[in-house]
Protein backbone atom coordinates (compact mmCIF):
# COMPACT_ATOMS: atom_id res chain seq x y z
CA UNK A 1 0.00 0.00 0.00
CA UNK A 2 1.96 2.96 -1.12
CA UNK A 3 -0.51 5.24 -2.44
CA UNK A 4 0.89 8.24 -0.74
CA UNK A 5 4.14 7.96 -2.26
CA UNK A 6 2.96 6.88 -6.29
CA UNK A 7 0.68 9.64 -6.12
CA UNK A 8 3.66 11.91 -5.33
CA UNK A 9 5.94 9.80 -7.85
CA UNK A 10 2.94 10.70 -10.64
CA UNK A 11 2.37 14.26 -10.42
CA UNK A 12 6.60 15.00 -9.96
CA UNK A 13 6.45 13.18 -13.20
CA UNK A 14 4.41 15.38 -15.20
CA UNK A 15 6.13 18.56 -14.01
CA UNK A 16 9.42 17.57 -14.58
CA UNK A 17 8.63 17.28 -18.25
CA UNK A 18 7.45 21.07 -18.21
CA UNK A 19 10.15 23.34 -19.13
CA UNK A 20 8.81 25.92 -17.44
CA UNK A 21 9.26 24.25 -14.29
CA UNK A 22 12.65 24.72 -12.67
CA UNK A 23 12.16 23.41 -8.87
CA UNK A 24 9.75 20.63 -7.58
CA UNK A 25 9.59 20.41 -3.87
CA UNK A 26 7.12 18.73 -1.28
CA UNK A 27 5.92 19.11 2.20
CA UNK A 28 4.29 21.45 4.76
CA UNK A 29 3.59 24.31 3.17
CA UNK A 30 5.01 26.58 5.69
CA UNK A 31 8.25 25.38 4.77
CA UNK A 32 7.77 26.39 1.06
CA UNK A 33 11.02 28.23 -0.63
CA UNK A 34 13.00 27.77 2.81
CA UNK A 35 16.09 26.63 0.65
CA UNK A 36 18.26 29.13 -0.90
CA UNK A 37 18.91 27.46 -3.46
CA UNK A 38 15.92 27.38 -5.87
CA UNK A 39 15.52 27.94 -8.93
CA UNK A 40 11.84 29.74 -10.27
CA UNK A 41 9.58 29.31 -11.53
CA UNK A 42 8.80 26.52 -8.75
CA UNK A 43 5.95 24.23 -7.93
CA UNK A 44 5.18 22.58 -4.11
CA UNK A 45 3.01 19.99 -3.13
CA UNK A 46 1.74 18.45 -0.34
CA UNK A 47 -1.12 15.76 0.37
CA UNK A 48 -3.47 17.80 2.99
CA UNK A 49 -5.79 15.00 4.24
CA UNK A 50 -6.31 11.27 3.10
CA UNK A 51 -10.16 10.14 3.80
CA UNK A 52 -10.60 5.90 3.56
CA UNK A 53 -13.98 6.30 0.70
CA UNK A 54 -14.37 2.54 0.81
CA UNK A 55 -12.50 -1.06 1.97
CA UNK A 56 -10.65 -0.49 -1.52
CA UNK A 57 -10.58 3.52 -2.43
CA UNK A 58 -8.37 6.17 -0.43
CA UNK A 59 -9.23 9.69 -0.81
CA UNK A 60 -6.56 12.39 -0.88
CA UNK A 61 -7.16 16.07 -0.56
CA UNK A 62 -3.63 17.98 -2.32
CA UNK A 63 -2.30 20.86 -2.91
CA UNK A 64 -0.16 21.90 -5.50
CA UNK A 65 1.54 25.49 -5.60
CA UNK A 66 2.84 26.83 -8.78
CA UNK A 67 4.92 30.13 -8.28
CA UNK A 68 7.30 32.18 -9.26
CA UNK A 69 9.72 35.13 -7.65
CA UNK A 70 8.75 38.96 -7.86
CA UNK A 71 11.54 41.20 -8.92
CA UNK A 72 11.70 44.42 -6.62
CA UNK A 73 12.02 47.71 -8.92
CA UNK A 74 13.84 50.35 -6.41
CA UNK A 75 13.04 52.76 -9.52
CA UNK A 76 10.45 55.73 -9.20
CA UNK A 77 6.99 53.89 -10.36
CA UNK A 78 5.94 55.64 -13.64
CA UNK A 79 3.31 53.00 -15.25
CA UNK A 80 0.49 52.89 -12.33
CA UNK A 81 -0.83 49.73 -14.33
CA UNK A 82 1.95 47.48 -14.99
CA UNK A 83 3.83 48.94 -11.92
CA UNK A 84 6.96 48.45 -13.49
CA UNK A 85 7.39 44.59 -11.79
CA UNK A 86 6.72 41.00 -13.09
CA UNK A 87 3.68 40.87 -11.11
CA UNK A 88 1.54 40.11 -14.48
CA UNK A 89 4.00 37.82 -15.96
CA UNK A 90 4.54 35.65 -12.80
CA UNK A 91 0.63 35.63 -13.19
CA UNK A 92 0.51 34.03 -16.63
CA UNK A 93 3.27 32.02 -16.61
CA UNK A 94 2.28 30.10 -13.30
CA UNK A 95 -1.19 29.76 -14.27
CA UNK A 96 -0.03 28.24 -17.51
CA UNK A 97 2.30 25.74 -15.87
CA UNK A 98 -1.08 24.90 -13.44
CA UNK A 99 -3.26 24.75 -16.38
CA UNK A 100 -0.85 22.22 -18.19
CA UNK A 101 -0.04 20.15 -15.18
CA UNK A 102 -3.79 19.87 -14.52
CA UNK A 103 -5.00 18.56 -18.30
CA UNK A 104 -2.49 16.08 -17.87
CA UNK A 105 -3.74 14.92 -14.97
CA UNK A 106 -7.22 14.89 -16.13
CA UNK A 107 -6.49 12.75 -18.92
CA UNK A 108 -4.05 10.71 -18.47
CA UNK A 109 -5.77 10.00 -14.69
CA UNK A 110 -8.16 7.64 -15.66
CA UNK A 111 -4.88 5.46 -17.54
CA UNK A 112 -3.38 4.99 -14.23
CA UNK A 113 -7.24 3.81 -12.11
CA UNK A 114 -7.44 7.63 -10.44
CA UNK A 115 -10.37 9.59 -10.29
CA UNK A 116 -10.15 13.11 -9.51
CA UNK A 117 -13.32 15.97 -9.35
CA UNK A 118 -14.37 18.16 -12.28
CA UNK A 119 -13.77 20.96 -10.79
CA UNK A 120 -10.34 22.13 -9.17
CA UNK A 121 -9.72 25.68 -7.62
CA UNK A 122 -7.28 28.07 -7.79
CA UNK A 123 -6.17 30.37 -5.43
CA UNK A 124 -4.30 33.63 -6.02
CA UNK A 125 -0.80 33.23 -4.28
CA UNK A 126 0.01 37.33 -4.44
CA UNK A 127 3.66 38.51 -2.79
CA UNK A 128 4.00 36.00 -0.13
CA UNK A 129 6.02 34.08 1.88
CA UNK A 130 10.52 34.41 2.34
CA UNK A 131 10.99 35.62 -1.51
CA UNK A 132 7.90 37.16 -2.23
CA UNK A 133 6.31 34.98 -4.60
CA UNK A 134 3.62 35.17 -6.82
CA UNK A 135 0.91 32.39 -8.51
CA UNK A 136 -1.39 30.09 -8.04
CA UNK A 137 -2.62 27.33 -5.40
CA UNK A 138 -4.39 23.90 -6.76
CA UNK A 139 -6.59 22.49 -4.70
CA UNK A 140 -7.83 18.96 -5.84
CA UNK A 141 -9.15 15.70 -4.04
CA UNK A 142 -8.32 12.26 -6.34
CA UNK A 143 -9.30 8.55 -5.48
CA UNK A 144 -6.52 5.90 -5.65
CA UNK A 145 -7.89 2.32 -5.67
CA UNK A 146 -6.60 0.14 -2.62
CA UNK A 147 -4.80 -2.78 -4.39
CA UNK A 148 -2.59 -4.01 -2.10
CA UNK A 149 -4.87 -4.63 0.97
CA UNK A 150 -7.26 -7.15 0.95
CA UNK A 151 -10.86 -7.33 2.91
CA UNK A 152 -11.47 -11.04 1.96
Amino acid sequence: MNNYTVLFYYIKGLLEQDDLVNTITQGNFQEIDIEKANIFPMVHMDIISANFVTGGVISFNMQIAFVNQRDKVNEIKTDKFWQQDNEVDNFNETLAIANRLWLKLYRDLENNNITAELNAPLTKIDFEYTNTLDGWLLDFTVETPNTTISLC
